[in-house]
């Protein structure tokens, strides 16, 4: 299962689909290869993280004010060109603060300073941003229905925005942070004079370091809870009609996992059929009380009993095999 995080295209491949694979300028301009899905009725799905993620980048040489989501922008301009009339795009695990603009330059919008030249790539760029132009992308675009797929609600700007909220983990300094906070301020001020679109105003806008705005201003997205869509997709109600028991588990279960979180997303679904629940997590800080209110039966770490979390990374599918089996032997 997935959110619309890493791995939603894993997640939805057993379903049915077929894969596509090319090469796309990644974060920093340097090409990788990405891939995304093709599922039946001309739809696309892409992981944004695939040619923007923060794991593209080394840790060293991460700057959310130089990178782009420009690879996005090749992977949907491919979808197009296959035929694609439907196209949801996961907002998880970027590496980039851009609003979205890579992706639209690669596109075809023109996004320029006061001499009429491109911006720069990458969230420091928006400072130049003087005018855009974004006739091009409409007419690519014309008849495409587009939806965004993310587990946050965050806005563009402010206390809980791109900048402030995620640009540290993507190894911005407290300047950095201002300045990409000033960036997005700009490119939603050109946005709501020249698209006519208050991106300030959407929730979610500041996923994926504001590409969530850059698919409502350009391409006309829809965001939508990505966990909602993807049970939709995999028609998880009827798998759990037919249930007895609901594994599932994350990196982390903790405090952040009953802010609306995979796990208690499938748990509060398998109440609605009075299936129990058990999750596995490389470690778990949640109290016993905690576990329960979020509809578990049970909770189980990699890490702890023993175990260190080396250890628990090293032998990962080993320690996660024998969990498992105490947890369906006490079931």
């Amino acid at each position: 299962m997935a959110d619309g995080g890493e791995g939603t295209l894993e997640a939805l491949h057993p379903a049915g689909g077929t894969w596509r694979i090319l090469t796309v300028p990644g974060p920093l301009g340097r090409p990788v290869e990405a891939r995304y899905l093709l599922l039946p009725g001309r739809t696309a799905v892409i992981e944004m993280a695939q040619a923007a993620g923060l794991a593209l980048v080394p840790r060293a040489r991460r700057d959310p004010g130089r990178a782009t989501t420009q690879g996005v922008g090749r992977l949907i301009a491919d979808a197009l060109h296959r035929g694609c009339r439907s196209i949801a795009v996961t907002l998880g695990g970027s590496a980039t603060v851009d609003g979205g603009a890579g992706m639209a330059q690669d596109l075809g919008a023109r996004l320029t300073d006061r001499a009429g030249r491109p911006v720069p790539p990458g969230g420091a760029g928006l400072l130049k941003l003087a005018a855009i132009d974004a006739r091009p992308v409409n007419r690519l675009m014309r008849g495409v229905r587009v939806v965004g797929l993310t587990d946050v609600r965050n806005p563009l700007l402010g206390p809980q925005g791109a900048s402030r909220v995620f640009g540290p983990q993507k190894g911005a300094t407290p300047a950095q942070v201002r300045m990409l906070e000033r960036g997005l301020a700009r490119f939603a001020m050109v946005c709501r004079r020249d698209l006519g679109i208050n991106v300030t105003r959407i929730p979610g806008a500041g996923a994926a370091g504001g590409l969530g705005a850059g698919l409502s201003a350009f391409l006309g997205a829809k965001l939508e809870s990505g966990a909602d869509w993807i049970f939709r997709r995999l028609d998880l109600d009827s798998r759990l009609e037919n249930a007895d028991l609901v594994l599932t588990g994350e990196g982390s279960l903790d405090e952040q996992t009953r802010m609306g979180k995979l796990v208690a997303r499938v748990a509060a679904r398998a109440r609605r059929y009075h299936v129990p629940v058990i999750a596995f997590a490389g470690q778990v800080t949640l109290p016993p009380r905690g576990i329960a209110r979020l509809g578990l039966a049970a909770a189980y770490g990699l890490s702890g009993n023993g175990v260190t979390e080396r250890e628990s990374f090293r032998r990962a599918a080993a320690i996660l095999e024998r969990r498992a089996f105490e947890a369906l032997r006490k079931f």
